[in-house]
């Protein structure tokens, strides 16, 4: 089976299983993005797992159709992961509009290599905490968290622009994909939507189930325990530090 008759059925199954037609633009990114260079530890059909990096399909298509992301948006993605959503988003509203950041180094160069495999090497992404997003190229358009949060972190909600939307999954266990958009007033929104003060929530889809969002620290292969991590660190800075007794080499004959 050809790769087109393969990319065919596979859509075909994710419209089952999210039990509507996916909207266009979404579609079209499924149709041109190459899954080659992210297969490995690509999104899976199935359900989400342990794996931080990796979403299932229809999760991935859920949080992306909520986006509305549009040509020309300026986009942030909080959780490059393997890079395949930030690919899609790309192809989207274009390479050079699209930033990601993931708290994980090993992240991060994944979705480097990944994203510059897959042909869009122009999309930034960075090694940071997505909690404080990426202040140096607000404001955005659209925010799209891949880690469950109670609500976005204000950081996040202040780099969004005027009229942009903030897309996440909601919750602590089983979430609901939330996109929330800043409300005419502070008090417009009713008292039982969940959205942040100043937003409103204004489509849901669900359920998912992703993982929450990780503090410095907390990211595969770091010490949790604080006390121990910050010793190591000291211990590291003491070790680099010069102790009088270090000479930098001067050439001598250069001088004379």
């Amino acid at each position: 089976m050809d790769d087109a008759s393969l990319r065919a059925d596979m859509i075909e199954g994710l419209e089952h299983q999210i039990g509507e037609p996916i909207e266009p633009p979404v579609l079209t990114a499924l149709q041109r993005v190459p899954r080659d260079p992210f297969v490995d530890d690509s999104p899976r059909n199935g359900v989400d797992g342990d794996d931080p990096h990796s979403l299932s399909l229809p999760t991935l298509v859920r949080l992306i159709t909520a986006l509305d992301a549009e040509e020309g948006d300026s986009v942030l993605v909080v959780g490059a992961g393997v890079g395949y959503s930030v690919a899609m988003l790309a192809e989207i509203a274009g390479a050079r509009r699209v930033h990601a950041v993931d708290i994980d180094r090993s992240a991060v160069h994944a979705a480097r290599s990944n994203l510059d495999a897959a042909g869009y090497g122009a999309v930034l992404v960075d090694r940071a905490d997505g909690a404080d997003g990426l202040p140096a190229y607000a404001p955005y358009d659209r925010i799209l968290l891949e880690t469950a949060v109670v609500e976005p972190p204000r950081s996040l909600r202040e780099q969004l622009a005027s009229g942009g939307r903030i897309v996440y999954p909601r919750g602590a266990g089983v979430q609901t994909v939330a996109a929330i958009e800043p409300s005419p007033a502070a008090d417009s929104a009713p008292d039982e939507d969940p959205a942040p003060a100043g937003f409103e929530t204004v489509e849901t889809h669900g359920p998912a189930r992703l993982q929450p969002m990780l503090v410095d620290g907390e990211q595969p292969g770091a010490e949790r325990n604080r006390t121990r991590r910050e010793d190591a660190e000291r211990a590291e800075r003491g070790r680099q530090r010069r102790h009088g007794w270090e000479q930098d080499w001067i050439d001598w004959d250069e001088r004379l």
